[in-house]
């Protein structure tokens, strides 16, 4: 039985490695430079940044079972996954933690605060990734390739894991077909997902529900609107903080 385990691990491990060599893609170098700089702008317009900046609040559900109520105006989010109600300050992290109804005090509600934090750094992002691309810490640069040129965007500070890249591939309008990631918590370089499923919503603000890649990433139940309470059925839900 030990012997079919160290072989099954070895092979596991052979087919790992081959994978890695074939599919792994270096970091590409750009040329920054105002050319990039216009096809980021371009590509702002194209899904009209000007409506989502003035756009107050956002519900959205990730296909993880994680669902998010953002007050973008307050700087805060009600994330609910589980039995878990987080209401989070996306400043500093601070909030209060609900497990069936009951505050959580002490080490569990710290640790459903990082939880709620890490959820929504990462699923704002496959939601709002094409608004952040001059966001602070981030330089820009043009990637020739097959398909023309594309957007290479680096992020040097924020969310969860600072340091990461990615290539966004554009259409002629400017608007994201798909993109390329360089990040820490994939281990291969150059994993594609597409930009699919594109809808105006009601402020003006253009999004993507749906990117094909290794996995499939789906963004549901999204909807924008002038304050949190016109998400909630008419209620505050941040009134408990």
């Amino acid at each position: 039985m030990l012997k079919k385990s160290i072989i099954l691990l070895s092979v596991l491990a052979i087919v790992g490695f081959i994978l890695y060599k074939w599919y792994d893609e270096p970091l590409p170098e750009g040329n920054e430079g105002p050319v990039a700089e216009q096809l980021a702008d371009k590509m702002l317009a194209a899904v009209n940044y000007d409506a989502w900046d003035s756009t107050v609040a956002v519900k959205w559900s990730f296909y993880r079972g994680h669902d998010f109520i953002w007050d973008k105006s307050r700087n805060l989010v009600e994330v609910k996954w589980d039995n878990m109600r987080v209401l989070l300050n996306t400043t500093d992290q601070s909030g209060k933690a609900y497990e069936k109804e009951t505050l959580l005090s002490g080490k569990e509600a710290k640790n459903a605060l990082q939880t709620a934090w890490e959820y929504f750094a990462n699923d704002s992002f496959w939601l709002a990734a094409p608004f952040k691309v001059k966001d602070p810490g981030t330089k820009r640069s043009i990637v020739k390739t097959e398909h023309g040129d594309a957007l290479l965007v680096q992020y040097t500070s924020g969310g969860v894991t600072p340091g990461d890249s990615y290539l966004w591939f554009l259409n002629e309008e400017g608007l994201p077909v798909a993109w390329k990631l360089w990040v820490k918590i994939i281990p291969l370089g150059g994993m594609r997902f597409s930009w699919d499923g594109w809808q105006t919503y009601p402020t003006g603000a253009r999004i993507s529900s749906f990117h094909h890649g290794v996995v499939n990433v789906e963004i549901s139940d999204v909807d924008l609107a002038m304050s949190a309470a016109e998400l909630n059925k008419g209620q505050d839900p941040f009134k408990e903080m």
